[in-house]
C-alpha cells in the first residue's frame, strides 16, 4: 500500500545579485548605499554587516526584484562582510569602505596598463609590478555589451590590485586611484565602464536621441556601422545596469569619435551628464573630464574645435571641470590616438577631485592657465590668463602660439612671458597689425607653457573665425 502525504514546504533559494555587488567591492563611505538583486516574489530579504548591529530589511516585489539601502561608516582598511538572506544566506567577503568613482568614455579610458597593440603605457612594467602595494584599490571592468533595450544587470566583477589583475586595469583610472589613495589614505574603488571608439550618443538613452535629427536609431544593433559608433547601445547594455551603485563622482575621457561634430558636442555632453545624474539620483555628482590629446586627424583642424567644445561644456555642466592634455604627447605620437602618458592624465584628474570635491582648496591647483583677454599694443598682442596669478613656468622659448592680422592668416609667433604683469607678449614679423592669437589650436601642436604648478595652458583662440 502506498500512502501519499500532503504537506507544505517553504522553498528558499539564495538571492541573486548582480556581479557588481560582490566580493572585493568598495562601498562609498559615510552615506547610504544601495544593495539590490532578485529573490522569490514577495519575499522578505534581510541584510547584516560586520560594521554595525543594524538589521536592514526589505521585500521583493511581484517580479522578485528588491533594493535595500544600508548605512556605511567612515572609510577604513578593515575587511568587512555583508550577509544577505531570504531564508538562505549569501555572504559577501573582503569588502572595503572608501571612495568610489565611475569612469567612462572611449579607448583612452578603456586602455589597460598592459597597453594596446603597438600602443604601450609609459612605466607599465613598474606600475604592474608594484601594484600589490595598493591592495586597497579595487577595480570592476565592465565588458563591451551592446543592447537595444535598457538592462537590469551586466557582467563586471571587482578585482584586487595585484600584478595578476592590474595589467588589465584601465591605466588612466588606475593612476587616478593611486593618487587618490595616497592623498586621502582610504581605499578606492573604480568602476571602468568604457567602450573604445564610442560616441557621446552611445551613452544616451533612446528618448533623448529621438530628438536629434542627425541620429539614426536604426543603426543601433545593425551591421551597417561598427558597434562602437552605434547610438544608445552602451547606455542600455553597460551603464543602465549600474545606476544603483552608490558613487562619489564621474570621470570621463572621450571625444575623439565626435571630432567633426563639435557644433553639437558641448550641449550633448551636458545632456548626458544631466541624464546620468538623474539616473543615479545622488544630486550634482562631480563630473571631471579629459581634453582629447593632440593627434593628426587629417586635413583641417576639426580636433581643435572639438577641444574648444569640451572647454565650453564645463561651463554648461555644474560641478564639472576639464583637464588639459596638450603637453602629454610626444612628437612621434602624432599618428597614435593612444598616447602613452596616462599617469599624468590620471593624476591631473585626481588633482581636480582633490581641489573641488575633497576640499584641498589652498594646497592643490586643478586648472592650468585659461585665456582671459587680448590687448593689442605697439604691433604686439598682450594675452592675459586666468589661473596664472603666480606666473608662468618659463619666460622664453615658448612654443605653440600663432598670430594673425585682418587677413585671418595665422603665422607661427614669438611669445615671451612678461612675468611682472603676468601676461604673454605675442608677435611676428609677418603680422604688423595683429588682431587675433591662437595657442595650440591645431589637430596636433604641442605647447610647453605652464603655470607655477606645472599645469598647461589650455589651447584657445581669441577669434571666432
Amino acid at each position: 500500500m502506498v500512502f501519499l502525504a500532503s504537506f507544505t514546504v517553504t522553498v528558499f533559494a539564495k538571492v541573486k545579485l548582480p556581479e557588481i555587488v560582490g566580493d572585493n567591492m568598495v562601498l562609498q563611505q559615510n552615506t547610504k548605499v544601495k544593495i539590490w538583486g532578485e529573490a522569490a516574489p514577495n519575499q522578505k530579504v534581510s541584510i547584516r554587516t560586520t560594521w554595525d548591529a543594524t538589521i536592514y530589511s526589505g521585500k521583493s516585489d511581484a517580479k522578485g526584484t528588491w533594493l535595500i539601502q544600508i548605512s556605511t561608516p567612515k572609510a577604513g582598511y578593515k575587511k568587512q562582510q555583508i550577509t544577505i538572506s531570504d531564508g538562505e544566506i549569501t555572504t559577501l567577503k573582503n569588502i572595503l569602505i572608501g571612495e568610489v568613482w565611475f569612469c567612462s568614455g572611449q579607448s583612452n579610458m578603456q586602455m589597460p596598463l598592459n597597453g594596446f597593440w603597438n600602443c604601450p603605457i609609459e612605466g607599465a612594467n613598474e606600475t604592474i609590478a608594484t601594484s600589490g602595494q595598493y591592495k586597497n584599490i579595487r577595480m570592476a571592468t565592465i565588458p563591451n555589451i551592446s543592447k537595444l533595450e535598457p538592462q537590469s544587470s551586466c557582467p563586471g566583477q571587482w578585482k584586487e590590485s595585484n600584478p595578476e589583475n592590474a595589467a588589465q586595469f584601465g591605466a588612466t583610472a588606475y593612476h587616478f586611484a593611486m593618487m587618490l589613495n595616497k592623498s586621502l589614505d582610504v581605499p578606492v574603488g573604480i568602476i571602468n565602464c568604457s567602450w573604445g571608439g564610442s560616441t557621446v550618443e552611445g551613452w544616451l538613452k533612446k528618448e533623448i536621441l529621438q530628438t536629434y535629427p542627425d541620429v539614426d536609431l536604426s543603426l543601433a544593433g545593425s551591421d551597417k556601422i561598427h558597434p562602437m559608433l552605434q547610438p544608445m547601445i552602451m547606455y542600455n547594455g553597460m551603464l543602465k545596469p549600474l545606476v544603483n551603485y552608490t558613487i562619489k563622482g564621474f570621470l570621463w575621457y572621450q571625444g575623439e569619435s565626435n571630432v567633426g561634430r563639435h557644433q553639437t558636442y558641448a550641449d550633448r555632453l551636458a545632456t548626458m551628464v544631466k541624464l546620468w545624474r538623474e539616473e543615479w539620483g545622488q544630486g550634482e555628482l562631480p563630473f571631471y573630464f579629459v581634453e582629447i590629446a593632440p593627434f593628426e586627424y587629417g586635413e583641417g583642424d576639426a580636433a581643435a574645435f572639438l577641444r574648444e567644445a569640451q572647454y565650453k561644456a564645463q561651463k554648461l555642466i555644474p560641478n564639472s571641470g576639464m583637464i588639459s592634455t596638450n603637453d602629454l604627447v610626444a612628437d612621434y605620437e602624432r599618428k597614435n590616438i593612444h598616447p602613452k602618458n596616462k599617469k599624468q592624465v590620471g593624476e591631473r584628474l585626481c588633482y581636480m577631485a582633490l581641489a573641488n570635491t575633497y576640499g584641498f582648496k589652498n594646497s592643490i591647483w586643478s586648472n592650468g592657465p585659461e585665456y582671459k583677454s587680448l590687448e593689442i599694443k605697439d604691433g604686439k598682442a598682450l594675452v592675459s590668463f586666468d589661473f596664472a596669478q603666480e606666473g608662468f613656468s618659463r619666460e622664453n622659448g615658448i612654443n605653440g602660439f600663432e598670430i594673425a592680422g585682418a587677413d585671418k592668416v595665422f603665422y607661427p609667433a614669438t611669445a615671451v612671458a612678461d612675468l611682472g604683469n603676468r601676461i604673454i607678449v605675442v608677435s611676428s614679423e609677418m603680422v604688423k597689425e595683429p588682431v587675433a592669437v591662437r595657442y595650440c589650436f591645431r589637430n596636433f601642436l604641442i605647447g610647453n607653457l605652464y603655470n607655477h604648478r606645472e599645469l598647461p595652458v589650455v589651447p584657445f583662440r581669441s577669434d571666432n573665425w
